[in-house]
């Protein structure tokens, strides 16, 4: 008779891994829920663009997958078709939540596995490093702004998973375990299709897995008794190279992509619908243009903003992380956590030289723009902030009158002296509100009104008719309105790769002769369809204004038909 298999072991780290996801996923949940029931969830302009670029692929007159645009990167909007299929998660954008809060979730776990192997010894996990886990991993989920952030369609939650993730392998690997590299090529590829800052972390990367392969051959071939834990020559040789080639494959694959769909490899980077583009549109006032140290001053107060409403608070976040982060350089095994700070050099360069300015409102222009970027400094916050702590705690172990109580306490005191420091910054974020949620409120209030606006108009047009409508700024409407995108002929109904236009294309003739092709024209001051309109003289049914933002028409393209 054969023996039954005993039940797995379930160790205390499988128990306090479900409890972390159980208690993340409970507050990603609570607070979808609380912002879902506020009607915050889509006030980003670039959450309700996310949204229907993900519908638009499957929800259009020309579906497939060059819906997906070029500017921003196609792994959210991938992540959100399946959810958005449903026309409720659709109008409602709880659909496009759905990948963040995963992100959230996962984020969370990511920087609990970080510090608890960061910390460890050998290994292996002791009471020091599972405290240390879980406060990094509190102050990381606990974060206001990232809350609210998660709860909507924007990327920065998801963003932040693969990075932490990729960072913590990376770790690993670094401690010996040449496996890993591969596991962090792969959330470095997932980062990397996500947003453009994957791609300066790939570079990073790529560097310090070279630099550690070089090192690793200088000692193998030292007469000395090699680590314990290093890899092999065979398997560190092997996995590098491997390393490098998933590193590359999604910048590769997009700047292909970009090259075969639009003739240009780098569409995304200065086409019409790209940052340059629209800094030159716009004309928009950038602070820390051309200057480096400025960009990365005002990238590091908006860091400081979403951790700390007052300036002194944010400052001592950032001295804190500081510190810690030169305790972290000192002690090898926590070295490779340094790479959380990729972000501030590659946010530098964008702000100086990338048309990416920031706002903040403590510094010219005094106004909120772009403020949520600071987020991507959280997991630095997270993980070097307890670390200064605990070394300033370490630190005045050496005052000889305290000396001999000190060891005793010194754990505990660092304990309460960061979860003091956290409470107390986000109790003051939750009461000013959480400024990326200000941020979106006051930069969308005047749009959102003039696409209820539109939506309650639209709405009551005939369920059959087509709409000829330049989608830009304003998909929102028919989103609201319910009107499947088919419904309409706009900008993405045309060869992308017929330059500069595209005369056969549907979005093209459209606007050559409207009352051929669409029924109705929604028009905003200034687009595309507006001046169609006005060269056609077409009947104007409705004209809505909204303070701060451009007129609205709603034109009647061809006659009504005599009735009978």
């Amino acid at each position: 008779m054969k023996k039954p298999s005993s039940p797995p072991i379930v160790t205390r780290s499988d128990i306090e891994i479900v409890r972390l996801v159980c208690l993340a996923a409970f507050v990603s949940f609570l607070s979808f829920l609380f912002y879902y029931r506020q009607g915050d969830v889509l006030l980003y302009g670039d959450a309700v663009a996310h949204i229907n670029i993900a519908r638009r692929v499957f929800d259009s007159k020309t579906p497939g997958p060059l819906q997906l645009g070029t500017v921003w990167l196609p792994l959210p909007h991938l992540l959100i078709m399946p959810f958005i299929a449903v026309k409720q998660m659709w109008q409602s954008g709880s659909g496009g939540s759905l990948p963040s809060m995963a992100g959230y979730v996962f984020g969370v776990m990511g920087i609990f596995r970080l510090v608890r192997r960061m910390v460890s010894r050998d290994g292996e996990a002791d009471s020091r490093s599972r405290i240390a886990a879980w406060t990094a991993a509190l102050i990381y989920g606990a974060n206001p702004n990232l809350i609210y952030m998660q709860a909507t369609a924007m990327g920065e939650s998801l963003y932040l998973a693969f990075f932490v993730w990729a960072v913590a392998h990376f770790a690993e690997f670094a401690r010996g375990d040449p496996k890993a590299l591969m596991k962090c090529g792969g959330c470095l590829a997932a980062a990397c299709l996500t947003r453009y800052d994957g791609w300066f972390l790939a570079v990073v990367m790529v560097i310090a897995a070279l630099t550690r392969d070089r090192l690793h051959s200088y000692r193998l071939h030292r007469p000395i008794e090699v680590e314990k834990n290093s890899p092999t020559p065979t398997s560190l040789g092997s996995t590098v190279p491997k390393f490098i080639l998933l590193a590359a494959a999604a910048p590769v694959f997009w700047l292909c992509y970009n090259a075969l769909v639009y003739r240009n490899p780098l569409e995304f980077a200065n086409g019409p619908y790209s940052a340059k583009a629209i800094e030159q549109k716009t004309a928009t006032v950038n602070p820390a243009k051309g200057a480096v140290v400025a960009a990365g001053s005002y990238f590091l107060k908006a860091a400081e903003l979403n951790v700390g409403e007052a300036t002194w608070l944010g400052r001592l976040w950032l001295a804190l992380a500081v510190l810690g982060s030169l305790a972290a350089w000192f002690e090898k095994r926590a070295r490779a956590a340094l790479l959380l700070w990729a972000s501030l050099p590659f946010y530098a360069l964008s702000i100086a030289y990338g048309s990416v300015p920031i706002f903040v409102p403590t510094w010219w222009p005094h106004s909120l723009y772009n403020v949520r970027y600071g987020l991507q400094i959280l997991p630095a916050f997270a993980v070097f902030v307890p670390l200064g702590i605990s070394f300033l705690m370490e630190s005045s172990a050496i005052l000889p009158q305290i000396k001999i109580a000190w060891p005793r306490w010194e754990s505990a005191a660092a304990l309460g002296a960061t979860l003091l420091l956290a409470a107390s910054s986000y109790a003051a974020i939750w009461r000013a509100d959480p400024i990326c949620l200000r941020e979106a409120a006051n930069n969308m209030s005047g749009r959102i009104h003039l696409d209820k606006e539109v939506a309650t108009w639209i709405a009551e047009l005939p369920p059959n008719s087509t709409l000829l409508m330049y989608l830009g700024e304003h998909v929102g409407a028919l989103e609201q309105a319910g009107i499947p995108l088919k419904r309409t002929i706009n900008e993405g109904n045309h060869r992308v790769w017929k330059r500069p236009t595209d005369p056969e294309g549907l979005w093209e003739r459209a606007l050559a002769d409207p009352a051929a092709h669409a029924d109705y024209a929604i028009a905003f001051e200034g687009d595309p369809v507006w001046a169609s309109a006005r060269a056609h003289h077409l009947t104007a049914l409705v004209e809505l204004h909204t303070t701060g933002q451009p007129p609205a028409v709603i034109f009647q393209c061809h006659a009504l038909a005599p009735a009978n």
